[in-house]
């Protein structure tokens, strides 16, 4: 795996577990088996690996879980990517570990991004590169349509943004935001998006596919209209 580019100035970490049966996807299943979820998924991480490897002037990363998983993600990910370990009892440990990680390996602008969101513009990315960029602006969010969030980029370590935080709740965005008002930090958000977490959302998914977002998403695509509804 190559080592962190160096020649950009903006780093972004997808938010990665190990496509394996059972332990993603599981509120998709039913109507899909917890074989058919995880090949999902992984068709969800192989779509945002191809769109993250399309930016310019980024460094790609992933960071991964869990830890005896690295050859699964070295065989998926290109050359130009980095794995990064998640580490951290909760997801607000493995966010903040991974984007400071990333700060000092010496980039001044990083973003993490999930994994759940395979019809995502690109131009959204794109967008939170620019913003973060302007020397005004501390946090990029990209809202998620469940209270969540699907991006968040930063210029410096943010601790508590991430701490006892009750993540996987509709509270989520608006406590980041909350805090980091608090702290004087200007926050710009990107358009909201949704996750692909309930069958609901698979529904949504598979009447999008014959969009040109659905035609971004690639493996998806094609993993979905393989099989019946």
């Amino acid at each position: 795996m190559s080592e962190m580019n160096k020649r950009a100035e903006c780093a972004i970490a997808i938010m990665a577990k190990a496509p394996l049966p059972g332990e993603v996807k599981t509120r998709l299943c039913p109507p899909l088996s917890y074989e058919e979820a995880a090949q999902l998924y992984r068709c969800f991480l192989l779509d945002k690996i191809k769109q993250l490897n399309s930016l310019k002037a980024t460094a790609p990363a992933v960071a991964y879980t869990p830890e005896d998983t690295e050859p699964l993600f070295e065989a998926m990910v290109p050359s130009s990517f980095t794995l990064i370990l998640q580490k951290g009892p909760d997801l607000g440990a493995r966010l903040s570990n991974t984007l400071n990680q990333l700060l000092k390996s010496g980039y001044r602008r990083v973003m993490a991004i999930d994994s759940d969101t395979p019809t995502l513009p690109a131009a959204y990315l794109e967008k939170a590169v620019s913003l973060l960029s302007e020397p005004e602006v501390d946090v990029v969010l990209g809202p998620s349509e469940d209270g969540g969030y699907y991006l968040i980029g930063l210029r410096r370590p943010q601790p508590e943004l991430f701490e006892k935080m009750q993540w996987s709740t509709a509270r989520v965005l608006s406590e980041t935001m909350r805090r980091a008002q608090a702290k004087g930090l200007k926050v710009v958000c990107l358009p909201a998006w949704y996750d692909v977490d309930t069958p609901e959302d698979l529904k949504r998914l598979r009447e999008s596919l014959h969009s040109d977002l659905g035609q971004q998403a690639e493996r998806t695509r094609q993993f979905l209209m393989e099989r019946p509804k």
